[in-house]
């Protein structure tokens, strides 16, 4: 089970802070990537980064605007994201896999309830 927070109501041009975090377990060897799912959209894939940290990846729309990221330490894995527009808004879900990271929903066997981020124009 993966626990996401950090979500929140944002204006346009606005920054967040998600953060992923595993429950009852490490994130040592997993692989974490972030999705999300705008109501009557399909769930898409945004930031993936491999569990060394040394390979990120990011889908074109979310290039130079969100970077992803992980601290050992607190086991837990991080998307900030800059200059957030009102296509940004979504719920927000965090998965994990040991295959490495993919793009798409199958590569991932764990996954997070989701946070909301909301942004306003």
């Amino acid at each position: 089970q993966l626990v996401e927070s950090g979500g929140g109501l944002v204006q346009a041009g606005g920054s967040l802070r998600l953060s992923c975090a595993p429950s009852g377990r490490s994130f040592s060897n997993y692989a974490v990537g972030w999705f999300r799912q705008a109501p009557g959209k399909e769930r898409e894939f945004v930031a993936g980064i491999e569990w060394s940290g040394g390979s990120t990846y990011y889908a074109h729309f979310v290039k130079g605007r969100f970077t992803i990221s992980r601290d050992r330490d607190k086991n837990t894995v991080y998307l900030q994201m800059h200059s957030l527009k009102p296509e940004d808004t979504a719920v927000y879900y965090c998965a994990a896999d040991l295959r490495g990271v993919g793009s798409t929903r199958e590569a991932y066997d764990y996954w997070g309830q989701g946070t909301q981020v909301t942004v306003s124009s």
